[in-house]
């Protein structure tokens, strides 16, 4: 059953095949190709070929589209659309892959497509498959061994009429050869690549929903692989061919940064975009520079549900909130769809509470009157108009009241409001006796959670690391006395491993200069209403240095021997351990305050405060201490 935003699953369907890659003459960038094998393989093969973008001739569709913005959303859309639309008309199933399932889902809702002529939708793994053959496929999935092998399968007893096989990234000729020679019955029509091998979450927002990327401070193998495919698939869609800089003091930056420029000299041909005045900038980043940002409570719309609830490709799990009715215990929260959602989901707490007063409000005017009387045909006419509205705005209405009302039951029960303020204060002041008192006193109650009580340990633990008071043998002892498991005693020293001081390549805590100085203490005069947000990640600052051409090289140096002389326009930044929504925010400020700067955030996944610490946990680091205590010793006789 394949998810769909904001809508009901979809039956499974059957497998299919084909690809076309999108290029500067075809797609947001493809290679394309008819079933012309021999193009693509050593051996004349029937009629089949994969075609590098800029063959072929003419000017592509995607060449056409305009970007005023870098809109990655738009990117994966334009995709989908193109390849539905080439089928021709007539009923379609689209057969995809775990993966491309996912992607396909963020950008398109079921009724949607099903507008598409598009009525089933099936999983290539799929063994209860029917024998439709009044149904073209539109096959899209990531070019995997596994995948091919299914594709070869169906090929040789297809269950559909045609074929057109999109790939979402590159497809080695030997695997073309392959499928062509299983092509006994001539039904592939197409076979494209179409570079839409990424999660978009926001316009400016994409991940690869990979969590566990690294083992202790290196790549494990397969991820960085898919990392590698995923970012050069980005680059693609968005008809970029970047200069690369990245994080000097991670190794894992380095190696990634070394893999995607590989990538680019091997297929140039793909990356022959028109060249711009300013050529676009790749910035790799590694989330050890900074642990503290998905440590921290969120209190903006989109970043509170996913730490407070979890955001799962748009997908919100409310079945364990008490009382839920049936039809709510799943929701989803797509910008795309649902206008209020994407009105707020950058607005604080306290405003999202008013608006959806405003929400009900609005409602209950159009809400149709109990009393209301269809006396003539015109009145049931206006009805039957106005419903399918009514009925959208009921659904919008129930799905943001309950979310936001099991966010406030949260946030009370869990005394969010006193430990938020603590975190902040923990992340952003410098005054080691009113944090440590402040911590102390929060251990002490019985409404913070083992979870959070842990957290501010490691806030606590992270910033004062090698401070001269340093109490976190004490700390550690109250998080025992309270109750806390083992496991989460033990992930504030495996916190430090991942991210402390040692590691860090800059200084998360220590203003730098007078006018930072001065920012810092004005925070302190904004007042309560300012006290939840002051935190901003450190990834502001070094996107403001690198918009102002004040990033430094020796830190974040480029790859090879060329710089960039202007300031950069269109920016790419990748954050290998996951970004975060907060960062995710900030590039939206950014975008929406700097004329002429372009910036796409990306990461291999996007955090919440539970996944991070299971990003650490995954990275092994964890291992190298027996108890946090003892790890704190050994920290303390560093210093």
């Amino acid at each position: 059953m394949f998810p769909f935003s904001g809508e009901a699953e979809f039956p499974p369907s059957p497998p299919c095949s084909g690809t076309t890659t999108p290029g500067n003459g075809d797609y947001p960038d493809s290679r394309k190709s008819k079933p012309c094998w021999e193009e693509a393989a050593e051996t004349p093969l029937t009629d089949w070929g994969v075609i590098s973008p800029g063959k072929g001739g003419g000017k592509g569709w995607w060449d056409s589209c305009q970007f005023t913005t870098m809109n990655v959303v738009f990117a994966v859309k334009q995709y989908i659309s193109k390849m539905i639309e080439d089928s021709g008309p007539g009923m379609k199933v689209l057969l995809m892959d775990k993966e491309t399932t996912g992607i396909v889902s963020m950008v398109y809702t079921q009724s949607e497509i099903l507008q598409k002529e598009v009525y089933l939708f099936e999983r290539i793994d799929s063994q209860n498959r029917e024998i439709m053959k009044h149904l073209k496929a539109i096959c899209f999935l990531r070019p995997t061994k596994e995948n091919v092998d299914y594709l070869i399968q169906e090929l040789r007893r297809p269950k559909y009429s045609i074929y057109f096989i999109y790939f979402s990234n590159v497809i080695s000729k030997s695997d073309v050869k392959s499928l062509a020679e299983a092509d006994e019955q001539e039904v592939v029509a197409e076979v494209q690549e179409f570079y839409g091998d990424y999660i978009a979450v926001n316009p400016h927002l994409f991940s690869l929903n990979i969590l566990g990327c690294c083992q202790g401070r290196n790549w494990d193998p397969a991820q960085l692989s898919r990392t590698t495919q995923g970012l050069t698939a980005l680059l693609l869609s968005l008809k970029k061919c970047p200069m690369i800089r990245y994080q000097l003091s991670s190794e894992a930056a380095k190696r990634l940064a070394e893999c995607v420029k590989q990538v680019i000299t091997k297929e140039y041909e793909l990356f022959e975009f028109r060249r711009t005045e300013v050529p676009p900038l790749l910035l790799i980043l590694d989330r050890c520079d900074d642990a503290i940002t998905p440590l921290l409570n969120q209190w903006t719309y989109q970043a509170m549900v996913h730490e407070l609830l979890g955001i799962n490709n748009n997908r919100i799990d409310l079945s364990r909130v008490p009382g839920i009715s049936k039809d709510l215990r799943e929701v989803v929260l797509s910008a795309e769809n649902d206008e209020f959602y994407a009105n707020n989901m950058y607005l604080n707490f306290a405003e999202i509470g008013s608006n959806i007063k405003n929400l009900m409000e609005d409602f209950q005017k159009k809400k149709p009157k109990e009393q209301q009387k269809l006396e003539s045909i015109a009145d049931m006419k206006a009805f039957v108009e106005n419903y399918p509205q009514f009925k959208k705005m009921s659904g919008t209405v129930s799905k943001h009241v309950t979310v936001v009302g099991e966010l406030s039951r949260l946030v009370s029960e869990r005394n969010l409001l006193e430990v938020s303020e603590v975190e902040q204060e923990l992340a952003c002041q410098n005054d080691h006796s009113s944090a440590l008192q402040n911590v102390k006193r929060l251990l002490q109650n019985a409404k913070v959670t083992e979870f959070d009580a842990a957290r501010l340990v490691m806030l606590y633990a992270l910033h004062y690391e090698r401070h001269s008071s340093n109490s976190l043998p004490g700390l550690m002892v109250d998080l025992r006395n309270k109750g806390v498991s083992e496991k989460y005693r033990k992930l504030v020293s495996a916190v430090v491993e991942y991210g402390g001081k040692r590691v860090r390549g800059s200084d998360l805590f220590s203003p730098k200069d007078a006018v930072a100085i001065t920012k810092q203490f004005l925070k302190g005069l904004k007042g309560v209403e300012n006290v939840y947000t002051q935190h901003q990640p450190f990834l502001h600052e070094t996107l403001d240095h690198l918009i102002k051409g004040k990033l430094k090289e020796n830190l974040y140096p480029y790859l090879g021997p060329s710089t960039l002389r202007d300031r950069p326009q269109d920016i790419i930044v990748f954050v290998i351990g996951g970004a975060t929504y907060e960062e995710a925010l900030t590039v939206y400020n950014l975008n929406r305050t700097t004329p002429g700067v372009r910036i796409v955030l990306g990461g291999t996944t996007v955090h919440n405060t539970k996944s991070f610490l299971e990003e650490v946990l995954a990275s092994g680091l964890h291992s190298r201490s027996k108890e946090s205590s003892q790890a704190t010793s050994r920290s303390a006789s560093r210093r």
